[in-house]
């Protein structure tokens, strides 16, 4: 295979792998923006590795960490991913509310669902609550947080 042809290849895996971060709409217009230091793709195992300061950025939603492998399906339409790992120094950013932690494995099925674990803590302003593990459910904004310990500092204005 060509150079050019396995890089066109990783350049369109990117856009279709990055799909998953949507925020509410899966079929929302926005684009989706993937950096990072370097990109491994490897056909035979089937995974995209990202690694160097990855950012990976769609409307509102921003996820940051040191190393990013998305597991895909091998099919004729780009492959569905099964699962991907952000691992070191994970942020899921989405207004003035960060989700923080070592490791972060996010699962497209059943529910579109990220789960964090390593000292995860979720903040929102002033507020934190830390846990052993939190699980965002991406479609429904809410969190599953395993023995928490909530530490309220300030109220929330109604909207």
């Amino acid at each position: 295979m060509s150079i050019q042809r396995i890089s066109l290849l990783a350049v369109a895996f990117i856009f279709i792998c990055l799909s998953v971060f949507a925020e509410e709409k899966k079929d929302s217009p926005e684009p989706i923006v993937i950096t990072s230091q370097s990109l491994i793709n490897d056909n035979r195992t089937k995974t995209a590795t990202f690694e160097g300061n990855v950012i990976a950025k769609r409307a509102a939603l921003t996820l940051y960490s040191n190393k990013m492998i998305v597991y895909y399906d091998d099919n004729e339409k780009g492959g569905n991913i099964k699962m991907i790992e952000a691992i070191g120094n994970v942020r899921l950013v989405k207004g003035d509310r960060t989700i923080t932690s070592h490791k972060a494995t996010y699962y497209p099925d059943p529910e579109e669902r990220v789960i964090f674990t390593g000292e995860p803590r979720a903040t929102e302003g002033k507020n934190l609550i830390t846990g052993e593990k939190i699980t965002y459910f991406m479609k429904d904004d809410r969190a599953l947080v395993e023995k928490s310990k909530v530490y309220l500092k300030e109220k929330k204005t109604g909207k």
